[in-house]
């Protein structure tokens, strides 16, 4: 087994299903602070813009009750974590003053900061972190990275050139992301990577050639003096004379192409120099007096070594490119991967979206763990990449895990977590979550769809969800009042519990109150229910087919049983 996915919240899956030193590598790219809306992943197949009210992927924070109540935990839960008192004292400190300069961003904080907590703990000592960032919260962020791993741990602030240009008024077109390199503490694991040379390097250092092709001229000495055989002239050019002495290159830095001499390394510096000007790779250069250098091919090289300035890797193109907005180049991936983890380690992307480190980590041969609070990711994830791109097969390669799959892990997601389910059972019909956690009058998410091939606006129907027992007509009544006040042409309940013969039947009766709409000549009911054991089994809203579905789906017009309600009085 090469993969493990998950669905749900990364904290309560690393909190549940993880261990402490799991991990040798951790890449992730959370939802900016930026005031933008990612839903690409979810884009309308008829190439229609989705409705502006979508709000799943959604980074737009604001201080709700319960960020407040994280908030106030937090310097709890960094001390309990062995964060020093003196680094505590400071981010409140500083927390309390954003909650009146930059409440926005003390949100984002107080839901990013648990998280990477956690991601400390099962980040192995010789573990490496990525967090993926723009530079509206970079430096926020790498206050808090600062704080939980540790000032000294910081290694690198990589720049990532993403796109060419970007055209913005009155400031200087932003076109990079910042990339925060961070060990776990002890010395993490590092492999050289090399990136090929650009035109331009090439041409203006390569600039010489021979039979064995285009080569530059490197130094074959080094400052300082020395008293040895180093310090002593070869040829009549004597080192020491220009404060420097001899550097000459050790068989295990030559190509393995150069036939050198047995007892090569037992010779004196003279000889080894004579042997490479026999052998041709001394370059002697046209002017009289100028100092012997050694040659170095084009085609020898493996390339220039990671500089912290990536301009070599491109935005997302071709068939690479998911249409998912936030999405990052494979190649970026697989480069982070290479130089920081090593084949069979585990590397984790707790905010896998459309999964480029997963499919990178699995072409290298890691081992790897992805996480999405989004189905609707976690379903295209599994499908797109993971079998069709990759050709794994669920069981044998990889597991996914966090899905409920029966009424009673159903029941038990509604017991540990209310709006995870509600985010669950509405992402299972095909519809869009709302982000409130709080009194939202009525709606819990909405399913959008097209009355037809030619219609250039999106309807929608809006959903309910209700996981407790006590649900009666009255909510019956007050979705409908919902439906009435809302823009939406159809209202759908959702129930966790069954609701027994004589309310289902009272509940469908009371929802044909609210009559028909005539879709493309279909008739379809405005007031529609159905329970998660439906759900489970594969039932859907009858509407026309949803754009989160990803494929067309079957018209399902009303049955005779919801025709017969509506000439029928409700027993109430």
């Amino acid at each position: 087994m090469t993969g493990r996915l998950y669905y749900g919240d990364c904290l309560s899956i690393m909190q549940a299903e993880m261990h402490a030193d799991e991990v040798d590598l951790i890449y992730l790219d959370p939802p900016f602070n930026s005031n933008r809306q990612y839903n690409a992943i979810y884009k309308d197949e008829t190439g229609r813009p989705l409705p502006a009210q979508i709000d799943a992927f959604c980074d737009m924070w604001t201080l709700d009750a319960e960020q407040e109540r994280q908030i106030r935990q937090l310097p709890v839960l960094m001390r309990s974590q062995g964060i020093p008192d003196e680094t505590v004292e400071f981010c409140r400190l500083w927390m309390r003053a954003l909650r009146n300069t930059q409440p926005s961003l003390l949100a984002y904080l107080a839901y990013m900061v648990p998280r990477l907590l956690q991601m400390r703990v099962v980040l192995k000592p010789t573990g490496s972190i990525y967090l993926h960032c723009d530079p509206t919260a970079s430096h926020y962020i790498k206050v808090m990275m600062d704080a939980i791993f540790g000032h000294q741990s910081f290694l690198n602030e990589v720049i990532w050139k993403r796109t060419y240009a970007h055209g913005s008024a009155r400031r200087w077109g932003p076109i990079h992301d910042v990339i925060l390199y961070y060990s776990a503490g002890g010395k993490p694991t590092w492999n050289p990577v090399h990136q090929a040379y650009d035109t331009e390097y090439i041409k203006k250092n390569f600039t010489n050639n021979d039979a064995r092709g285009d080569y530059q001229s490197v130094t074959l000495d080094a400052s300082g003096v020395r008293n040895g055989e180093s310090g002593e002239p070869w040829k009549d050019i004597d080192p020491t004379s220009a404060g420097r002495h001899w550097a000459v290159p050790t068989e295990q830095t030559l190509p393995d192409w150069v036939a050198l001499p047995d007892g090569y390394a037992l010779m004196s510096v003279q000889e080894r120099l004579d042997v490479l000007d026999d052998l041709g790779l001394i370059h002697w250069p046209a002017k009289e007096g100028g100092k012997p250098r050694l040659k170095f091919y084009l085609n020898d090289s493996p390339g220039s070594p990671l500089q912290d300035i990536i301009t070599d890797i491109g935005p997302v193109s071709g068939d690479e490119d998911t249409g998912y907005d936030t999405q990052k180049p494979l190649a970026l991936l697989r480069r982070i991967i290479e130089a920081s983890s090593n084949p069979g380690d585990v590397v984790l992307d707790p905010f896998c979206g459309c999964a480029t480190t997963l499919e990178a980590a699995q072409r290298l041969g890691r081992e790897w763990i992805g996480i999405d609070i989004a189905i609707h990711a976690v379903n295209r994830v599994s499908k797109n990449r993971l079998r069709d791109r990759l050709g794994l097969i669920e069981g044998t390669d990889f597991t996914i895990s966090g899905v409920p799959l029966s009424v009673e892990a159903a029941l038990d997601l509604w017991t540990r977590d209310k709006y995870h389910f509600q985010k669950w059972v509405v992402e299972a019909v095909d519809g869009f979550v709302t982000t409130k956690r709080t009194a939202d009058g009525g709606i819990d998410g909405r399913l959008y769809f097209a009355q037809s091939a030619a219609a250039t606006d999106l309807d929608s129907m809006v959903i309910e969800v209700k996981g407790g027992r006590n649900v009666g007509i009255a909510d019956v009544r007050a979705l409908k009042c919902v439906l009435d006040a809302d823009d939406a042409l159809m209202a759908g309940l959702i129930v966790l519990h069954p609701l027994g013969e004589k309310k289902t039947r009272n509940f469908r009766l009371a929802m044909a109150e609210a009559g028909v709409v005539d879709i493309a000549g279909v008739p379809y009911s405005r007031m529609q229910m159905l329970t998660v054991k439906q759900i489970l089994a594969g039932e859907r809203f009858a509407t026309p087919g949803a754009v989160g579905r990803g494929e067309a789906q079957p018209v399902l017009p009303m049955s005779g049983t919801q025709l017969e309600c509506l000439a029928a009085e409700p027993v109430l």
